[in-house]
């Protein structure tokens, strides 16, 4: 017991030094670190306003008298907006113009006055003893001729600076202390309620392990912390891998069955409220029935691959018209496409194009395919698919217009469980498992599968199989 309660001390001391640690660390570094992000992004606003002002002020300070007071009401408003005083000098430090309420708040000449002084386009400081506090200095020189024949500064205090700073240390302290102290009840309430019991599972969980499923559990007061890592590291991995397989299973099993079940819901509501008039009945319950007939094969795919161990993806080859698949997988998504006013431009390469590859599969990589470019597509837009012929390879294209891909995301695309941001918030109950398993497929048949996409622009998907050299679909 002596060495529990030492372990159970050393728990918490850790815990504590860390949290000690952690306070001085943020204290240390964070309010020199938000300070100069804070600094950085106003500059940078600062900049761009400057570079404006200068290139609108400058050219009336060459003009008449009404000019300079035209422009001279345009700093004063750009100080009212800002919140910020604006000065107009030349290169020698003199000042031409100054948005403050009168001359007497000025500093007519600045002695010392240089712009390199900083090495960059802002400085901290009184700016040349123009000033009684600290302010952000920005300026952007102004040209004429390909010459500098002066400066726009802005000057914004960093009080106002200072003042945010404080505000966000103090939201990350007060939520740092908050998280310290419930995660410190939690460790306390862990230690007592959860250590205890471990200790006395740690023989049962290994003969668990091994599958004696009908050992006792016993009272062991022991130290066998060593042995207890190594023991519960090894049930872990085998209660992870359990929970993963069936994670993974019923995120294939939902992703693969809720589109087809969309399909068949829509139509049979349209048909039912008289969206879909009588006369097409017969038209829509083909599609419902197709669709049904692919859920049954896709429940017989689950089967026969729950049946396999490590053997790998099963594949029915077969020689198939991809346009006729691609034609009837489209009519598929009819309701949703109504639903988001988008519709299909399908351009092949000739009426037919056989390829040799499973059929199934393949309908499915579509399926997923084409769901995802509805899913991040805006509404009234259009959907394009291809078909092209290279050598023996056929080239399958699924290009939408819709939210694209940001850049560090297009290469995570396929890995499992995977998701964007724009995408969490476009789909909030989808598993991330569409794309991963459309990779698989194509991979299973050799082939190779890409995707181009801009963000604001659109995505699209590329994908190959062989051209068969038999023209029969099976």
């Amino acid at each position: 017991m002596k060495l529990h309660k030492t372990l159970y001390l050393k728990f918490l001391l850790a815990y504590l030094i860390f949290g000690v640690l952690s306070f001085i660390v943020v204290s240390a570094v964070g309010g020199k670190l938000t300070e100069n992000l804070l600094i950085r992004r106003q500059s940078e606003r600062l900049y761009r306003i400057a570079r404006e002002a200068a290139s609108d002020i400058g050219s009336k300070l060459r003009g008449g008298e009404d000019a300079r007071n035209e422009a001279l009401s345009e700093i004063r408003k750009l100080d009212s907006y800002m919140d910020a005083r604006l000065r107009i000098i030349d290169t020698s430090g003199r000042q031409i113009m100054y948005s403050g309420d009168s001359v007497e708040d000025s500093v007519p000449d600045l002695s010392g006055f240089d712009p390199t002084s900083s090495g960059t386009y802002y400085m901290t400081g009184s700016f040349f003893n123009a000033f009684d506090e600290d302010m952000l200095n920005v300026f952007y020189p102004i040209t004429l001729r390909y010459s500098v024949v002066g400066y726009c500064v802005i000057h914004y205090p960093m009080s106002y600076i200072y003042s945010e700073r404080d505000l966000i240390l103090n939201i990350v302290y007060i939520a740092s202390l908050i998280v310290f102290v419930l995660s410190l009840s939690v460790l306390i309430l862990f230690s007592h309620a959860v250590y205890l019991p471990l200790r006395k599972t740690i023989k049962a969980a290994e003969e668990y392990a091994h599958g004696h499923m009908d050992y006792p559990l016993e009272i062991n007061r022991r130290d066998e912390m060593g042995y207890l890592s190594g023991t519960l590291s090894f049930m872990a991995g085998q209660i992870s891998r359990t929970e993963e397989d069936q994670k993974k299973f019923i995120a294939n099993v939902s992703h693969d069955f809720r589109s087809p079940l969309t399909s068949v819901r829509g139509y049979l509501t349209a048909m039912l409220d008289g969206t879909i008039p009588e006369e097409m009945h017969e038209k829509y319950l083909t599609i419902v029935l197709n669709e049904t007939e692919r859920l049954t094969k896709l429940t017989n795919g689950l089967l026969e691959l729950n049946s396999l161990n490590d053997k790998g993806m099963v594949l029915s080859m077969s020689d198939f018209d991809i346009n006729a698949v691609i034609k009837q997988t489209c009519e598929t998504f009819q309701v949703q496409c109504e639903k988001k006013k988008i519709s299909f431009e399908v351009i092949f390469s000739g009426e037919e194009l056989f390829v040799h590859a499973d059929k199934d599969k393949i309908q499915q990589v579509l399926v997923n395919l084409i769901d995802n470019a509805i899913k991040f597509s805006h509404n009234n837009s259009m959907i394009r698919i291809e078909t092209t012929e290279k050598n023996d390879l056929a080239f399958i294209s699924v290009k939408d217009s819709g939210i694209g891909i940001p850049k560090d995301s297009v290469k995570h695309v396929f890995d499992r469980f995977y998701k964007t941001d724009l995408s969490r918030g476009k789909d909030k109950k989808g598993t991330g498992l569409g794309l991963s398993i459309t990779k698989e497929i194509i991979k299973a048949h050799d082939e190779n599968i890409n995707v181009i996409s801009t963000e604001g622009v659109g995505s699209e998907f590329i994908f190959t199989l062989h051209i068969s050299t038999e023209e029969e679909e099976i």
